[in-house]
């Protein structure tokens, strides 16, 4: 099978397109004809060894794929041949075809098509479960998002807006900015251009924020923590700044506030029916039009090295998508 591969660890474009074996799958896994697969910041880690899971070469990235199932294993109950799917794989899905644990694939709605499937799961998913189960949003509250038009950025902006929240959204563009108003944001911070702890101070009238949705890290982290409202929760997504921060842990004390761990990828894996109730809400929404992903790129597989660049150079709006299978 056709396929990008990471034969040794490094940037994007140390990866090779090329030819695979067709994989097999096991007795509780899903053969999967892969349609389209999403482009997330953890694939650009997981090229360069830098991820909590470590395949071992060569491999192919990509770990978010829709397409139709093709081959069962024995164990397998949930799916069955024909089924037009959605699955986790964690990397493999820059391919043609990915086998997949059973457990970590999703029947899709029908008509549902699969560039916006395989761009959904996440993004959404963990923007969702970062909201709802970790910060326990209220409607009213007021949202900070950070890195507010990258793709989990973006769905955490649309679904606090969903969520009958304030969302104020901060990204480093005035063009990054006018997409996040699309989506619902009602108030915007220029970070490179605006002192972010001021403007957080003056837009929330010294109140300060309910929640902030965190997936940059670096620099940003102090300056928001320090705009959080008495009793705010601070919500720990990710790094794409390239830098882990380090705070003062005096100001969760003097704020009264919780910062706290969301890692969705394990979240699905312990709690699998919070998870699957997750999934089956957003698309739900997706369905009735509440929700809907902004395509960024869309890429070839041949062109998927070029779809990891753009998220790395930070220069993604939204969420990037490689079709396979047109």
């Amino acid at each position: 099978m056709k396929a990008v591969i990471c034969e040794k660890f490094g940037l994007p474009e140390t990866l090779k397109y090329g030819e695979l074996p067709d994989p097999s799958p096991s007795p509780s896994q899903v053969l999967i004809q892969v349609d389209a697969c999403g482009v997330n910041f953890p694939d650009v880690l997981i090229i360069q060894n830098k991820y909590q899971f470590k395949p071992e070469l060569p491999f192919s990235p990509g770990g978010e794929v829709a397409g139709k199932v093709i081959e069962i294993g024995s164990e397998v109950k949930n799916v069955q041949v024909g089924d037009s799917v959605l699955a986790l794989c964690g990397w493999g899905g820059f391919a043609e075809k990915v086998a997949v644990d059973s457990d970590r694939v999703f029947k899709l709605p029908s008509g549902l098509p699969s560039e916006i499937a395989a761009t959904t799961l996440y993004t959404y998913g963990t923007s969702y479960h970062a909201l709802k189960d970790r910060a326990n949003l209220q409607p009213g509250e007021t949202l900070l998002v950070l890195g507010a038009a990258g793709g989990v950025g973006l769905a955490a902006v649309e679904l606090g807006k969903t969520m009958g929240a304030k969302v104020i959204a901060a990204a480093s563009s005035e063009e990054k900015l006018s997409l996040c108003k699309e989506k619902g944001a009602e108030l915007t911070i220029n970070y490179q251009k605006e002192d972010l702890k001021a403007r957080i101070k003056e837009l929330t009238q010294g109140k300060g924020v309910d929640v902030v949705y965190d997936p940059v890290g670096g620099d940003y982290t102090e300056a928001a923590l320090r705009g959080m409202a008495w009793k705010g929760r601070y919500l720990i997504v990710g790094f794409a700044n390239g830098e882990i921060p380090k705070i003062p842990m005096n100001l969760p004390l003097l704020k009264g506030c919780s910062v706290v761990g969301v890692f969705w990828g394990q979240f699905s894996k312990l709690e699998p029916e919070k998870s699957f109730q997750n999934i089956a809400q957003l698309m739900q929404w997706i369905q009735q039009g509440k929700i809907s992903q902004h395509i960024g790129g869309r890429y070839s597989l041949e062109e998927a090295p070029q779809a990891l660049n753009a998220i790395l150079e930070r220069k993604m709006l939204g969420k990037g998508v490689v079709i396979i299978k047109a």
